[in-house]
This record gives C-alpha cells, structure tokens and sequence, in this order.
C-alpha cells in the first residue's frame, strides 16, 4: 500500500453529531457506488429521511436500530409535501437526533437539496452536504453511454424534464444545439412533448436517444430509440419512473460499449 493511500484509510472523519443534518447522496442505486463518507454517516445515525429513489440493496444494509421516516415523492403522489419534510428535518434535529437525509443521487442536483438547507439555515440547524454520484454520470457509464465524448459532443446539459409547475417550458433553443449531450431527468411523463419539442427547434428527428431505467441496479433497463421513435417504444415497453432519458449522438455508441448485464448475471 502507497504511503498515500495508507494515510487515506487511516483518517476517519468526524462522527456524526446530535442536532445535526447531514444531507447524503446515496448515488443511482448500486451500494457499492456509496462514498466512504456516505457509508459511515449510514452506520452512525439515529434518524433516516429518505426518499423514493434509494435503492432498497442500499436500505437494507442501514441497521435495524435507526429510525426511519419515508418522504419519497412519486408523480402526483407525494407521501410528504416539501414543506413537511423541511420541517421534520428540523423538529429532528432540535429534539437532538443525528439525522441522515438520503437522497438518491446527489442532493444538489434536482435533489431539492438547496431547499432543504435553506430552511435548515433558517432555522439555525447545523449540516453537511454529501455529494454522490448524479444519476446522469452513474446510469451512463452503467448503460454504456458517455456523456461527453470528443467525436460527439463537447458539452452535456442536465435538465429537468418536470418544473415546479408541472410544465415543461424549457429553452428549447438552446436544449436543441448540436454537439451536446442531453439528460432529461424526471422527464418520462412528459416524453412526447420533450421529443417533440426538441425535433421542432431543430435536432433531426433521427437523433439517437435511450430511456434508461432503475439504472445501476440488477433490474437496469435500456432502451435505445431515436427522438421520432422514442415516446412509443417507451409506451409499448410499459417502461415507467424511476428513468432517465439521454438525447444526443453518444447514444449510438451504447451497443458497442455496453459492460454491465444483469439481465446475465453480470
């Protein structure tokens, strides 16, 4: 072992605190894509907000001791409005708790982690943010898609395909340029229209684009279409959220580059 690396494994950050909040990225579902820093803080808790996209591989290894509170979101169905959950994090922590708030993904990317922290700020709670790995960069290298490659793109855009309105009144000008790679999350209800959208403000209609869902996990799904084709074989698949959906030329790359088969036992 490198004299780095030893001194890497040797330091343990501090433990978790009462009356703190600690704000994890619990990453795109597969455990072992957990951060260190992660990992520990899941060990070290007594409360556990979590959300619909933590993967049940990675709940099943938190101990049985910790208390745990669902807020996860579906569409049209939220089993706590946001309001409430900022509130639970706080009456949480005030009554002195070490609280784990798990998100999937990375809590600042359309992890309505900025939210959360400031009410935590408002409130006077102490915290920490966890970064973990998007779901974008996690469920592209998963499903065999670069995002960023020199032959095909040389930029890639995260968008969220649900606005806090329920539209999807996005710069589609912009979203529409050639030579990126786009990354639609939470954007499989409103499907049609994003590849309609995109095709009317300029991206050929043969683009390829893939849907990808529960990526990471043994129940990984890929589907590779174009933006012409996309909305249907997504509805003739029964493919349904969690899933995201890449547009751009590095998706043609997917078949030859694909590595991870679980439907193999890979």
């Amino acid at each position: 072992m490198s004299d780095a690396l030893a001194c890497f494994t040797s330091q343990k950050p501090a433990q978790a605190r009462p009356g703190w909040v600690y704000l994890v990225g619990a990453g795109p579902g597969d455990p072992e894509l957990l951060t260190l820093r992660a990992a520990r803080l899941l060990l070290e808790a007594d409360a556990l907000v979590y959300d619909n996209l933590v993967s049940r591989e990675i709940l099943d290894g938190v101990p049985a001791h910790i208390e745990r509170f669902y807020v996860g979101k579906k569409a049209s169905n939220h089993s706590l409005p946001q309001e409430g959950i900022n509130a639970l994090l706080v009456r949480l922590a005030q009554a002195g708790r070490k609280v784990v708030r798990l998100k999937g993904g990375d809590p600042f990317i359309f992890g309505r982690g900025g939210e959360e922290v400031e009410e935590l700020v408002e409130a006077g709670i102490p915290f920490e943010v966890i970064p973990g790995i998007t779901a974008a960069a996690g469920i592209g290298a998963y499903s065999g898609i670069p995002l960023t490659h020199r032959d095909h793109a040389q930029s890639c855009i995260f968008v969220t395909g649900h606005l806090k309105d329920g539209s999807v009144n996005l710069d589609w000008d912009m979203l529409a340029r050639p030579r990126q790679t786009l990354v639609f999350y939470m954007g499989i209800t409103q499907l049609r229209e994003i590849c309609a959208k995109l095709v009317s403000n300029g991206l050929p209609d043969s683009t390829p684009a893939a849907v990808v869902r529960k990526g990471t996990t043994l129940s990984q799904k890929v589907l590779v279409s174009d933006l012409a084709r996309l909305a249907d074989d997504v509805a003739a698949a029964g493919i349904t959220p969690p899933a995201l959906t890449i547009v751009g030329s590095v998706v043609g790359l997917q078949e030859r580059l694909a590595w991870f088969h679980p439907e193999d036992g890979q």
